[in-house]
């Protein structure tokens, strides 16, 4: 008898419950990520499925995988207005090296910020709101369409990341829909190891000492050991921007 594929073994339905996203984190449980990915990106999810993607430092990883299996897999950016300018550079160069087919860069609506961030300084005196316009907001209208995601968290970026399934429930979704850490027990050894195995480029920020790079005006440079993540909103009593409720951003 023929070992089955993950991919013949695993009940996809349009929506899910914390148990059919339990029982798909067991049976993907030790399976390599680029065969998570192959698992759930093929027929059954076609068109279902996206990657929400910061371009950030480690992003290219898991770009390149997705892009391995499935270059028409769509790729979300969340264009906040605030990035560096070497990200926004870092992501058309990363998408065309890949080969990317469907990358959507997904901005605030223009009557949001006029009525609720006019200056465009939210960010600096309410943290919280400026990611609610500028990311949350986005993201979940783009979201509407999908059943499924892939993020690109790992278990050791922060504390708050240490207990990451491999499969969840997305907690900003109240109709059961799936979000999938492929990477969720890469290391940065491996990480690194992948970069130079494949020829990926680095982000031009993260020899400067940005490990984890999100928008300028909320990121910093993090000193010798700090975590990966200080440097995001540091001064502030806030660690993650909302779309990953809970566990950080």
């Amino acid at each position: 008898m023929a070992e089955a594929h993950p991919r013949d073994v695993i009940d996809i339905s349009p929506r899910f419950t914390a148990a059919q996203a339990a029982d798909l984190d067991a049976r993907l449980a030790g399976l390599p990520a680029p065969d998570v990915l192959t698992a759930l990106i093929g027929e059954r999810l076609a068109g279902r499925i996206a990657l929400v993607s910061s371009f950030g430092a480690e992003a290219a990883v898991l770009l390149h995988m997705v892009a391995a299996v499935d270059r028409s897999v769509p790729v979300l950016f969340l264009d906040t207005g605030k990035h560096f300018p070497e990200t926004l550079a870092y992501r058309d160069a990363l998408a065309a090296t890949l080969g990317l087919t469907d990358l959507r860069s997904l901005t605030p609506d223009r009557a949001d910020l006029a009525a609720r961030d006019a200056q465009g300084e939210r960010w600096s005196y309410d943290p919280d709101g400026c990611c609610d316009l500028r990311k949350v907001r986005p993201l979940a209208r783009a979201l509407a369409g999908f059943d499924a995601t892939f993020s690109g968290r790992k278990a050791f970026q922060a504390g708050t990341r240490a207990a990451l399934p491999l499969v969840e429930i997305d907690p900003s979704d109240t109709a059961g829909r799936l979000k999938i850490n492929p990477l969720r027990d890469w290391g940065k050894a491996e990480l690194d190891a992948y970069f130079e195995a494949h020829a990926l480029p680095r982000h031009p920020l993260e020899a400067a000492g940005y490990p984890s790079i999100g928008c300028a005006p909320c990121t910093s440079a993090v000193a010798e050991g700090e975590d990966a993540r200080a440097g995001r909103w540091r001064g502030f009593a806030k660690v993650e921007c909302g779309i990953h409720l809970g566990d950080g951003v």
